[in-house]
Parts: C-alpha cells; sequence; structure tokens
C-alpha cells in the first residue's frame, strides 16, 4: 500500500528542498491542461490515459497528466539557457490495474535541466542526483537510449513512409513489432488491406473516390485520393531484408550491464552504420556518469526500456524500480530534445528530466508494503 496523505506531502516537500538545492527554480503548472497540445503530441491514445472534460470558454480540457509538456512551454516562451526547474504537484492518470500504488490521482516531484551544452554531462547530472536521493532505497535502476532505436530506423534501407511509421510506433511496442513484421515480409497483409490494393489496382483512386460521392466519410476527396496513393506506393516498396530486420530485432531485445551493452553495440554498428553517433554518445555518457560517482559495471541497460512511456523521450531514459507486485517505477526520466523543438517551434533546447513518486518513497521508508 502507499503511505498515508499526510506522510506522501510530506515526503514531496523533502524531495522538492532536494531539487532546489540542486540549483532548480521552483515552478507550478496549471492543473487543466489545453488537449489540443496533449492530442497533437501524442494523438488520440492518450485519451485513454488522460481525464478529458469539457470548458465552455477554453473548449477541450485534460486534468494534468505530467509537469512536462506545460513546463517545457514555460521554458521555450522564456528563453532562457541553460535552466533548472523543480516542481510538485498531482497528476492523474486513468489506470487499468486495480492496485492502490497505480493510483489515478498522485503526488509528482520533478527536476528539467535545460542546458545546450554538453548534453551527455546534464544526462549524468540527472540520473545520478536521482540515484543519491534514492539511494537509500535500495531500488533497482534502469537505463535505456531509446535515440539508438530512433537512429537505426533512420538507417534502414526502406521508404521515408516506413521510416516515419516506424519511429511514430516506437511507443507502441506491439504496434511496431507488427509493422516491422509486415515491412519485412514476415507476415502477410491484413486481409482487408489486401482486398483494397486488390481493388486499386483495378481502378484509380480518383475513379473510386468519383463513384463514392463528393465525400467520403469526413474526409475531403483530394485527402482521401492522396491516402489511396500511399497505399499503392507502400505495396509497391521493396521489403525490409531480412538482415536489417533481424539487426533490429537484435537491438531491441538487448539487455544486460551497460558496458557489455556498449559492446554489443559497437559489433552492431558494423552492419547499421547509422547508429555510430548514438552508440557513441552512449559510451561519452558512461564516462560521464563515472565522473558523477555511478558505478556503471553493474548498472542495468535495456534497448528497449522507455517505449511504453509518454511518447516525448528520444535519448537516454532511466527507472528507478522496487521490484514489488503491481507497482510502477519510483522514479523515472529522460531526455526529449525533440519535445523542445516541437513547443518551441522550430527552436530546440536539449533538455533532460525526470520525477519521483513520494508516496512510493514513504511506503518504502515506513516498511510497506
Amino acid at each position: 500500500m502507499t503511505a498515508p496523505r499526510a506522510t506522501e506531502r510530506a515526503e514531496a516537500e523533502r524531495l522538492f528542498t532536494a531539487f532546489l538545492d540542486a540549483g532548480a527554480e521552483p515552478v507550478e503548472t496549471d492543473i487543466l491542461q489545453p488537449a489540443d497540445i496533449l492530442l497533437d503530441l501524442y494523438g488520440e491514445d492518450i485519451r485513454a490515459r488522460a481525464y478529458v472534460t469539457q470548458d465552455p470558454l477554453r473548449g477541450e480540457m485534460m486534468l494534468r497528466p505530467d509537469f512536462t509538456v506545460p513546463v517545457v512551454q514555460m521554458h521555450m516562451a522564456q528563453n532562457r539557457e541553460p535552466a533548472r526547474y523543480a516542481y510538485r504537484g498531482e497528476v492523474f492518470r486513468k489506470q487499468d490495474t486495480p492496485t492502490e500504488a497505480r493510483a489515478s490521482e498522485y503526488l509528482q516531484v520533478g527536476f528539467e535541466l535545460f542546458a545546450r551544452q554538453n548534453p551527455v554531462e546534464a544526462d549524468a547530472e540527472v540520473f545520478a542526483l536521482f540515484a543519491r536521493l534514492l539511494a537509500p532505497l535500495d531500488l533497482r535502476p534502469v537505463t535505456g537510449d531509446l535515440g539508438i532505436i530512433l537512429a537505426a530506423i533512420r538507417g534502414l534501407k526502406t521508404s521515408d513512409r516506413r521510416k516515419a511509421a516506424l519511429t511514430r510506433h516506437v511507443w507502441r511496442p506491439r504496434r511496431f513489432r507488427a509493422l516491422l513484421d509486415r515491412f519485412s515480409g514476415r507476415t502477410p497483409l491484413p486481409e482487408a488491406r489486401a482486398r483494397l490494393l486488390d481493388r486499386l489496382a483495378s481502378d484509380s483512386p480518383e475513379a473510386l473516390i468519383d463513384a463514392a460521392g463528393p465525400f467520403v466519410g469526413l474526409r475531403a476527396p483530394e485527402e482521401v485520393a492522396a491516402r489511396a496513393r500511399a497505399l499503392i506506393e507502400d505495396a509497391d516498396t521493396p521489403p525490409i531484408s531480412a538482415t536489417e530486420a533481424g539487426i533490429l530485432d537484435d537491438l531491441l531485445s538487448l539487455e544486460g550491464s551497460a558496458p557489455v551493452a556498449l559492446s554489443h553495440l559497437r559489433d552492431i554498428t558494423v552492419d547499421l552504420p547509422a547508429i555510430g553517433p548514438a552508440v557513441d554518445r552512449f559510451a561519452d555518457r558512461l564516462v560521464a556518469l563515472e565522473r558523477q560517482g555511478v558505478a556503471t559495471g553493474s548498472l542495468p541497460f535495456e534497448a528497449s526500456h522507455g517505449r511504453t512511456t509518454l511518447e516525448y523521450y528520444d535519448g537516454f531514459v532511466f527507472s528507478f524500480l522496487a521490484d514489488l507486485p503491481g507497482w510502477p517505477p519510483v522514479a523515472s526520466g529522460g531526455r526529449y530534445d525533440a519535445l523542445t523543438s516541437v513547443l518551441g517551434q522550430g527552436r530546440e533546447i536539449p533538455a533532460v528530466g525526470g520525477v519521483i513518486r513520494p508516496a512510493l518513497v514513504a511506503a518504502l521508508k515506513g516498511g510497506k508494503p
């Protein structure tokens, strides 16, 4: 079970103060967030995780699912760097697991670092700060690097359309696996799509639309025609080679200590050079972590770690786990450079941060569960 509310708030204040002592500026954000921004970032999938409401003046709103997006918006508007921020407050997430540890409303305490210089040093600073704060709890750390996976996708010898589809679904492992299997020819086309392609092969997209009328659903005829042409183009695209698909499988399943993982990634780079710069950053990060006092020789690394969190991490990721049934990570975080570019209208500032759930920290300290 989690800690009593008063104990949770006291732990939140302790963690928040520790982040302030690390040089962070305190910030607050609104509990109600505009839904359109979050929907643009994550798509309709976020509706399954967030609480949505309707405001007569502001339109569709969401109860704050986390702090990172509004903090990034605030920072990009102020255009200051380097900058460190700390925050604490409630977040709201729908849960499909009926356990107290996975509450729908809970306190979150976080730290965000925006710095253009030496990103790997910033990664190491944030991870080491969290590791020091959580050291008494004897949690299991796990690290990963989504930048390596994204670089591998960009390096595939296939169409830009297929690369974009795989990139879009990196954070949805089942959908990603289905697409990779289909694009590499390991599974056949879904029956419905095969029938549609047969129809498109006998009639042009424009002819099909003319027969259907001026509108198809809520889409204009031009949109439907463009989608039909994209389907035809994709069907004519050669499959991803068995070699490249196998390399991606190998990468996605990679787990081990950080040094062992680095050695294996160096081997993969021989066959997939596109991941070389990301692997070099991984190596540099290990050196930076050592300078911060982190023992990297036994630090766990999982290449797929972070693929089921909110879809803004695009580099180094980490979690601290209690390994208790039904428990989410006690703390998690990572790098999200691309998010700053989206919210900064093309102006990117490298950023990394993380959050801690004080209720779980307090429960572990109190001998619960």
